[in-house]
């Protein structure tokens, strides 16, 4: 029980933290007048598609609860609604720390202040991964924590995925679609019919597409993140359950690895603040490094204390290995590095 009670700090502190960059980036100057009401109209859209959108997520998610009631189990059901609730609120914050982050790093970036508009940036984007981690692992962990029956608790949590897929298959489509939509209207109607000049403000199809970004990009990837994420760790605790000795433990230990993951992914946001004036490209690079070592030195610390596996730490040492690779190789490969080499 109090392993439970340890991710469940674990979630709240990555939402506080999650808070504590908001607030940051409201302090940060919006810039001119002109700047300011534009963004306030990217940020009234954003919103007002996103409670639209949600609404009607809302009565898909009450017909399945139904259904899952009736054919399943009413405590299933609450888990999904529970799932689909958790994400839709992850995309809230995102998509307010969004609409307010990316004109206060434009403006920042006017000034030439290079390090500032990372730093705006970097915390737009944090708040929106730590809400996604955070409300991930307090969802996951609340129904472990109040249900005790073993294979009762991999049936819940795997209601609280599917809830989570069902905000993403919405929220990940509605707003690529509309952001596409909005796109072609301000270069057909915009720049070829109108002669007005790309991305101008005057053109509303322009406001549009930036709202479909936002919603497409913010919250519709939220969404879609919160359900791997959510996903692969239900996958783990199922086949934990089918484990024929231990199988508690072996369902507890993917907890604690994303709640080890939560306060190792605050450390290396917090790692930011330390190289922020060297290159923004080393700076992102770092501060995943130091992440995700802090991850790797709790991940051996958990894996023997609760399992006592040593080849489940080799599986996650290799795990984080590739993902890391896989990046530096997309960095190298869409950064201007080979370009420069050509030129």
């Amino acid at each position: 029980m109090k392993y439970e009670i340890l991710v469940l700090c674990a979630g709240a502190l990555g939402i506080l933290f999650a808070f504590l960059l908001f607030l940051r980036i409201l302090l940060a100057p919006a810039g001119t007048e002109k700047m300011r009401e534009i963004a306030a109209l990217i940020h009234e859209g954003s919103m007002a598609f996103l409670n639209r959108q949600y609404r009607t997520i809302l009565i898909f998610l009450i017909l399945v609860f139904a259904v899952l009631a009736y054919f399943i189990s009413i405590y299933v059901a609450l888990a999904y609604v529970f799932g689909g609730i958790c994400s839709m609120l992850a995309g809230y914050i995102g998509m307010n720390a969004a609409t307010r982050a990316n004109v206060r790093t434009a403006f920042a970036a006017s000034e030439t202040r290079k390090h500032g508009a990372l730093e705006i940036a970097f915390s737009g984007g944090a708040v929106m991964g730590m809400a996604v981690a955070s409300i991930g692992v307090l969802g996951i962990g609340t129904l472990f924590y109040f249900v005790h029956d073993i294979l009762i608790k991999a049936a819940v949590v795997g209601g609280f995925s599917m809830g989570a897929s069902s905000v993403a298959l919405f929220a990940r489509v509605g707003g690529g679609i509309y952001t596409k939509s909005a796109d072609v209207g301000a270069d057909l109607v915009g720049k070829v019919e109108a002669g007005i000049p790309e991305d101008d403000p005057r053109n509303p199809a322009v406001i549009a597409d930036n709202v479909g970004d936002n919603v497409g990009d913010v919250a519709g990837m939220g969404a879609d993140l919160f359900e791997s994420y959510v996903g692969s760790v239900v996958a783990t605790v199922a086949i934990g359950a089918l484990m024929i000795t231990n199988a508690y433990s072996a369902m507890l230990l993917p907890l604690l690895l994303i709640a080890a993951g939560t306060v190792s992914s605050i450390i290396g946001v917090l790692f930011i603040e330390v190289i922020k004036k060297v290159n923004p490209q080393a700076a992102l690079r770092w501060a995943t490094y130091v992440a995700g070592i802090v991850f790797v030195a709790a991940s051996y610390f958990l894996t023997m204390r609760i399992v006592n596996d040593l080849g489940i730490f080799w599986a996650i040492l290799s795990g984080i290995s590739v993902g890391v690779i896989i990046g530096l190789i997309s960095e190298y490969y869409t950064s201007g590095y080979i370009l420069n080499q050509v030129v």
